[in-house]
């Protein structure tokens, strides 16, 4: 498989359009990936080469762009962005392409929206695979304010907080309707309880880059989890974590450990 971008297609949940799409081995184990904040299934799973990763190992790989993202409609009311509403979605597009359950991977804010699933439809999940999230799901993951506050200023150039110009460039560069993203900020955030996290009895991996400082402990995670383990991806940061080859083997080596 090369990384040319894949063909999407559209449908339709809790009244919104919301885009998608279906490579590899239509008859492989299904894999599930939600990226994270303020990206696309684009750039989160195809520029960064996971969708030929997953597709030349025979999955069959989908790609979910969130409400507010993407191709997908998106509103501007914060009520619309709950994890849980997030998840549903994706629960919803397993239905609509007549899948049971298939291994779920997220990126940050798709590993919060995988964790609600995994609360909230566990019956659906085969695995998890949280990237770019550690105990920040429960603890929280700093001050976002300021992104928000940047994602609504007039232009980049009047934006000084050093994590607020990076979301909004990031933003920029993927044409996102930075007036959705400032409402998805305010409500996808919402922690998660230990003793809720606790209860998920999935098979999980955790990938957290050693320099990502958003992410939170990617150890300290796992050990509240009865089937979980974490892995460092060395010398990387948040933005680059995603693409990195150790985190692509890790994840090809916990599968085959899962199996079916």
């Amino acid at each position: 498989m090369n990384l040319t971008a894949p063909a999407f297609s559209l449908f339709y949940h809790d009244g919104l359009q919301l885009a998608y799409f279906d490579e590899g081995d239509p008859l492989g184990l299904p894999v599930l990936m939600i990226h994270g904040f303020a990206s696309t299934a684009l750039v989160n799973w195809v520029h960064p080469g996971w969708l030929k990763t997953l597709g030349d190992a025979g999955y069959r790989v989908i790609g979910i762009d969130n409400r507010g993202h993407g191709a997908s409609d998106r509103p501007h009311d914060a009520e619309a962005y709950h994890p849980s509403l997030m998840a549903a979605d994706a629960a919803a597009l397993l239905t609509h392409l007549g899948i049971d359950r298939a291994h779920i991977m997220g990126y940050s804010m798709g590993a919060r929206i995988s964790a609600f699933m995994a609360m909230e439809h566990p019956q659906r999940i085969r695995s998890l695979v949280f990237g770019g999230l550690g105990i920040g799901l429960c603890d929280g993951v700093g001050d976002w304010d300021p992104i928000a506050e940047a994602l609504l200023a007039p232009s980049l150039a009047e934006v000084t907080h050093e994590r607020g110009r990076m979301f909004r460039a990031f933003a920029e560069q993927t044409r996102s309707d930075r007036f959705a993203l400032a409402a998805c900020i305010q409500t996808s955030r919402v922690l998660v309880d230990r003793a809720d996290i606790a209860k998920v009895d999935l098979p999980t991996l955790i990938a957290v880059g050693t320099k990502d400082d958003i992410a939170g402990s990617g150890q300290e995670l796992a050990a509240l989890m009865p089937h979980a383990t974490a892995i460092d991806i060395p010398d990387r940061d948040h933005m680059l974590a995603v693409g990195d080859r150790v985190f692509k083997k890790a994840v090809l080596e916990f599968y085959r450990s899962v199996g079916n």
